[in-house]
């Protein structure tokens, strides 16, 4: 079979959850199917460390697609050209984006759909493009793989999806996470936090991802508890964060937060793993990818009770309730005073971590392509 996929997210030196997602999935299909050949469409020049196997053939198409009317263009104008050039049997779409032009079978993965229930918090313009081409995009594809039960769910009841197409592929976490030596925390914690104790946020400073309250509760937490603990928050800004600067602007204990910007997975790795809990509390997420990178370190997690993060993280979370201020504040002072909690947390996550990795990721994605693209005759004979 010849397989096009939207490779449009793997850019070097920038891989956010859906990249890696993206290049996790597709260095582990193309390498253990060399009887398949796959078009890797690329919309800029590309990285050779994404050309995972000998059976790739990477094209670059224009324009850039990085705005609605370049989104239209790319997926309705240059895929389908690529597709009927490379006389293409499927696309695949790892990004959630579609071409309703396509005339071969779609796998579409769409991550969740977090746009259609917080429209408020996207630029305009993108919003109105999601809102109007994802739905089509979802009931054009032959199959949607997306990242939780949670997400399935909302997918096929928010836009009258048929659940039977809709496969759940779990994320995984990259190998950098795992438990560090007492000396790696000791030399990450004088590098980063004076020698500190830290809770660590990691994303994308997006809207939903509630940095906002994450801030006015960790305020709230210095305030009632006697400590030197800081915040440290990783990841770049990602549409409106004006909020959420003039909410840092306005907090007493400024000095004990600590941007880091974007790190490399390497020194992200250091950092999650010595933290003393990952505070990750969006008000809107598909799956978590930090739940399970803190899960792998051994660092207790404090996350929300909301979307699909209690599917994610199990017993293996203090669950909090993202829209109090008062409730994460609540989780941060019982994670950082109780010792027996931050064991047992750990103790959970050791069990829950074993239901996500890459491995699995490629596997449930390849069968779930198996299902659109091939007869049932040749499908593979066993059930993931």
């Amino acid at each position: 079979m010849k397989i096009a996929v939207n490779t449009r997210l793997l850019i070097k030196n920038k891989l956010e959850g859906i990249g890696w997602f993206t290049y996790e999935s597709l260095k582990r299909i193309t390498q253990q199917h060399p009887e398949h050949e796959f078009i890797f469409i690329f919309d800029r020049p590309f990285s050779d460390e994404f050309i995972f196997a000998n059976n790739i053939t990477p094209v670059v198409i224009s324009p850039q697609a990085r705005h609605p009317f370049l989104f239209y263009a790319w997926f309705e104008y240059s895929i389908p050209y690529i597709l009927k050039k490379h006389k293409a049997e499927l696309f695949l779409s790892t990004d959630g984006f579609s071409s309703l032009s396509a005339k071969i079978p779609v796998v579409d993965v769409i991550h969740d759909i977090n746009f259609a229930h917080y429209p408020q918090d996207l630029p305009w313009l993108i919003t109105k493009y999601y809102n109007y081409f994802f739905p089509k995009f979802a009931h054009k594809a032959t199959r949607i793989a997306t990242v939780s039960e949670y997400s399935k769910s909302d997918i096929a009841r928010t836009w009258g999806v048929n659940k039977d197409k809709i496969d759940v592929v779990y994320n995984g976490s990259n190998s950098f996470y795992k438990p560090l030596t007492p000396e790696e925390i000791k030399n990450t914690k004088n590098k980063y936090t004076q020698g500190k104790d830290f809770f660590i946020f990691v994303g994308a400073l997006h809207p939903r991802k509630n940095v906002s309250r994450l801030l006015q509760a960790f305020d709230e937490f210095k305030a009632k508890n006697n400590s030197n603990i800081k915040l440290v928050i990783v990841g770049n800004q990602m549409f409106k964060t004006s909020e959420m600067e003039q909410v840092f602007s306005s907090i007493k204990h400024k000095e004990d937060v600590v941007f880091t910007g974007r790190l490399s997975p390497a020194d992200l790795s250091l950092v999650m793993g010595s933290a003393l809990a990952l505070t990750f509390v969006p008000y809107f997420e598909g799956f978590g990818i930090p739940i399970v990178e803190a899960m792998n370190c051994d660092v207790p997690v404090i996350t929300a009770n909301v979307t699909s993060m209690p599917e994610i993280s199990g017993n293996a979370a203090l669950h909090v309730d993202p829209f109090s201020i008062t409730s994460i504040s609540n989780g941060m002072l019982a994670v950082a005073s109780d010792e027996k909690l931050r064991n047992t947390l750990i103790a959970e996550a050791r069990i829950q971590r074993q239901k996500f990795s890459w491995d699995k990721t490629a596997d449930k994605l390849w069968y779930c392509i198996e299902k659109a693209g091939l007869p049932l005759t040749k499908r593979m004979a066993y059930q993931i």
